[in-house]
């Protein structure tokens, strides 16, 4: 493999500061707008290093823990409002907290808060019938952080996102093992316009979730997926708990069918997006060994001693499995299993739902 050409970027560079390694971490959507705390003029150590990238490197290969910042919704009208912030203060029994630093606790604050932001809504006479009042998110961290300080960071994060531009609530949860924060985001800002982040802005708010907690001494940080050598989404939360209910979603039914339809040569051999998405795992993986062949070059023990770290990180990186791959490898168990139990002369049935495998057996 030449580690060389290996390491070049996939697509190219988006910015005059953007150093070789930090593509590696940089969102596939294009940041909206440069930010205040960039970098102008970075200047490079050992290795092609910039200061701040090699303490994220450290914390990367160190696998710190990774923050969730995740839109749970929108609501959509007064009473969806109202259901909403109840369901986040538990009725009024966790206390709230404005963008103003008001703590509002019990019925009669939750009523306060509930009073304001419907009256603004009545208020707002261009907003469609169906229009977005909130944006809703989570803000949380694994367990074993403290709570404390995660609640600290999601009011600095807040502040620095929306203040003067938005009116904002959050509430902590703590009836759960990872300590994590519920924010609603009032979506008709002051000057007119409305809340709608896209990818590139919520990977943004990861960043500067992690950077404040970081400020409060926790160790946290907000790479891609790609950046850890993973490719396949997160699971969706109601297609987590209707498989939990026993249940066989439709999305893996479909991705089911398609694996089958693959398998008797009826599906479409030519995947495109799955060559990019290898592709740039080449590009990934060569740019860290490329990092980690010049630090270890190096007079100064440190530099080698986070080469040796790198190298680790990239024999313990998962190999890039698409849900297609996944599905493929369940389908050969299922057919080598059915071969076993039925006899290997058996021609096997292939069926979407391997529920019917069990069935039959």
């Amino acid at each position: 493999m030449n580690t060389e050409r290996d390491a070049l970027p996939v697509r190219g560079i988006v910015g005059e500061t953007e150093t070789a390694l930090s593509y590696v971490w940089r969102t596939p959507a294009r940041r909206p707008r440069k930010q205040p705390f960039d970098p102008v003029a970075p200047s490079t150590g050992q290795g092609g290093l910039v200061r701040t990238d090699r303490a994220r490197l450290e914390r990367i290969v160190a696998r710190v823990p990774e923050v969730m910042v995740k839109i749970t919704g929108r609501t959509k009208g007064a009473q969806h409002l109202l259901s909403h912030l109840a369901y986040i203060t538990r009725d009024g029994r966790l206390p709230a907290e404005t963008e103003e630093g008001i703590v509002l606790t019990g019925r009669e604050g939750l009523g306060d808060l509930q009073a304001r932001w419907i009256d603004d809504v009545a208020l707002d006479n261009r907003r469609r019938s169906d229009g977005t009042v909130s944006v809703n998110m989570i803000l949380s961290m694994p367990p074993g952080t403290d709570p404390t300080k995660v609640r600290d960071a999601v009011r600095a994060f807040a502040l620095d996102a929306f203040e003067g531009r938005h009116d904002f609530a959050f509430v902590q949860h703590d009836d759960e093992a990872h300590p994590h924060v519920h924010l609603t985001v009032r979506a008709l800002g002051y000057d007119g316009r409305r809340l709608n982040p896209r990818k590139a802005d919520l990977h943004h708010w990861r960043e500067r979730f992690a950077e404040e907690l970081r400020l409060r001494g926790v160790a946290a940080e907000a790479t891609p997926r790609r950046a850890r050598g993973r490719v396949r989404k997160a699971e969706h939360g109601a297609v987590r708990a209707i498989r939990e209910r026993g249940v066989v979603p439709r999305v893996d039914r479909l991705a089911r069918e398609a694996i089958v339809r693959e398998a008797r040569g009826e599906g479409a051999s030519e995947r495109p997006w799955e060559t990019r998405t290898a592709e740039r795992q080449v590009a990934i993986r060569g740019q860290y060994r490329a990092t980690a062949t010049e630090l270890a070059q190096s007079s100064e023990p440190s530099d080698r001693a986070l080469a040796d770290r790198i190298t680790a990180f990239l024999s313990n990186m998962p190999e890039p499995s698409l849900q297609r791959h996944a599905l493929l490898g369940e389908l050969a168990d299922l057919a080598k299993a059915a071969r076993i139990d039925r006899g290997a002369e058996t021609p096997l049935i292939i069926d979407a739902d391997p529920r019917s495998t069990e069935k039959n057996r």
